[in-house]
């Protein structure tokens, strides 16, 4: 029997727990980092948008002047931006989805589809600006209107809304698909009947979760020549349009010149911070309305 140095095993259980404390210290803080660079960035924003927003700032037009001036355009141009960023994502993406995981045959093509769409998901958004500005904006010849916007920014959300519809899809038990097919159902009907529902709220979060990404970004916005300063409100999808982040990150710049324009661009920030937060507590309601259901 091999004999045991007790000394040693105490030794050796300290330095194991003098590491264990000591990398759940550093973890700590690197937590306790982000919430304070949170707490203050929150707490910056709106205490430089006291006073600011009222109901003129809601409904009024851009001006030059900082104490007429409002973000009606704006609204109205990230609405417009959704009405086509919505649909299109949501018809490609859930489409892809089901066609990689109910009908593509597992091969090299499928691995080589779903590689690349993983890759796409981390593609910085500037790189589907420059897109957008080379097939629609100059290739299509639509110009900076909502439907070059809209399409650019699909592409940007498109690859979140198929991962997590697939992971939605593929969480799916496989025996209720096979019950189905026992009670004589196609396989469309299965997809239809019973793998989608029990995947909605999977595929609403991710949905929801690239809609948010979509009235967040301002980089693609910004190569495909998309105003700030836009005083005539959209009407259409051929009309040109601005964004609630596209008139943040002017109003900062312009924030060096007149110091007013920090105080407009907080204020667009916590409405902007609204919507999303509404945005997200929808797809919470959603998600647990299905999730009772099936």
């Amino acid at each position: 029997m091999k004999y045991v140095d007790s000394a040693q095993v105490k030794k050796n259980m300290g330095s194991r727990l003098f590491i264990n404390n000591f990398a759940k210290f550093i973890f700590l803080l690197a937590t306790l980092f982000g919430l304070v660079v949170l707490v203050t960035l929150i707490y910056r924003v709106f205490t430089d948008s006291i006073g600011w927003i009222d109901f003129n700032f809601l409904t009024n037009k851009l001006s030059t002047d900082p104490e007429k001036a409002g973000i009606m355009g704006a609204i109205t141009g990230t609405l417009w931006l959704m009405v086509v960023v919505a649909p299109v994502t949501m018809f490609l993406g859930i489409g892809t989805a089901i066609y990689l995981e109910e009908y593509a045959k597992k091969g090299r093509l499928q691995s080589f589809i779903q590689t690349n769409i993983q890759n796409l998901a981390g593609v910085p958004s500037i790189v589907f600006g420059i897109l957008g500005l080379t097939v629609f904006v100059r290739g299509l010849d639509l110009g900076s209107v909502i439907l070059a916007g809209g399409f650019t920014m699909s592409l940007l959300v498109l690859p979140v809304v198929v991962v997590a519809s697939q992971e939605a899809i593929r969480a799916v038990p496989q025996f209720l698909r096979e019950a189905s097919y026992g009670m004589g159902a196609t396989k469309w009907q299965t997809i239809k009947n019973v793998v989608l529902p029990a995947a909605i709220p999977g595929i609403l979060t991710g949905v929801i979760l690239a809609l948010s990404r979509a009235i967040g970004e301002t980089a693609p916005l910004v190569v495909i020549g998309i105003p700030a300063l836009l005083i005539p409100l959209p009407d259409g999808l051929m009309d040109k349009f601005t964004v609630m982040p596209m008139q943040i990150y002017y109003w900062t710049i312009d924030s060096a010149l007149v110091a007013e324009y920090a105080n407009l661009a907080a204020a667009t920030i916590v409405i902007l911070l609204l919507v999303l937060f509404i945005m997200n507590s929808i797809a919470v309601i959603i998600r647990n309305k299905f999730q009772k259901r099936y």
